[in-house]
């Protein structure tokens, strides 16, 4: 009976839990900054993800993706067409022009950050600079609706709204990936509920003081659907189009909310 009536809030955190949480989401965060200052051209995907475990091992904590139902990287490495669950791989090399998104996660002392960070290798096009620039834009919205009293689905729609206001100051339609988005998290990597980005508000589970989701558009500068490939991983746009993925693991507090994976 008590089970039933906590489902009715997203999963909460005591203050503590939230700044162990946020010492997980700082490994991620200096590992991200580490592996994109790795990510030249002619680097390997691979080698990023050595970089990656290295920063995270270095810390004291372990990476969450490593060996995550057979996963064997210790980040996604997703470049161009690939939307996100790129394997790292000796022979995925970095050429100047590549979109790639990097999706990495830690454990530090039992509890998850998990972070994506999209960016260009060299130079891209404005509109793959733009694409970026409204997949920042819609996470940076859904974060702003990460406040008590609102429902899980609030949060989807302001992730969809900031995706229809850069589609509107872009002049381009974005296709926002279909059936994948972000997840609550905690001392397991991947928790109820699922956070889809779009939908209509007002739905779903409350957020109370202490709630944390991790919050993750995905856009692409074409089709909505995807398709996985055979490695039963790797997820790429059906059109081919480019695709770019941000995410923070986000609580949601009295003082508004507190991103748990800030990048120095």
């Amino acid at each position: 009976m008590g089970f039933a009536r906590r489902r009715k809030v997203v999963p909460f955190r005591t203050a503590g839990e939230l700044d162990a949480m946020a010492a997980a989401g700082a490994v991620v965060g200096r590992t991200l900054v580490a592996v994109r200052d790795a990510a030249v051209p002619g680097a390997s995907t691979l080698d990023l993800d050595r970089v990656a475990e290295a920063s995270i091992r270095a810390a004291g904590a372990v990476p969450s993706f490593l060996g995550y139902h057979g996963f064997t990287g210790s980040i996604c490495a997703s470049r161009n067409d690939v939307v996100v669950h790129g394997i790292p791989r000796a022979d995925d090399l970095l050429g100047e022009g590549d979109l790639i998104s990097i999706d990495c996660g830690a454990i530090l002392d039992g509890w998850h950050g998990d972070s994506a960070w999209t960016f260009a290798v060299g130079g891209v096009s404005a509109a793959e600079e733009e694409l970026n620039a409204a997949t920042e834009q819609s996470l940076a919205a859904g974060i702003a609706a990460m406040l008590p009293g609102n429902r899980l689905t609030d949060v989807s729609h302001a992730i969809e709204s900031g995706t229809h206001a850069a589609e509107k100051a872009h002049g381009r339609v974005y296709g926002i990936v279909d059936g994948y988005g972000g997840h609550g998290i905690g001392r397991e990597m991947h928790m109820d509920p699922f956070l889809a980005n779009e939908g209509a508000p007002g739905k779903g589970p409350r957020l109370v003081v202490g709630s944390v989701l991790a919050i993750e558009p995905m856009l692409t500068l074409g089709t909505d659907q995807t398709t996985v490939l055979e490695d039963g991983w790797t997820v790429i746009t059906d059109d081919g189009s480019r695709a770019s993925h941000w995410e923070h693991t986000v609580a949601v507090t009295s003082d508004g909310p507190r991103i748990l994976t800030t990048r120095p």
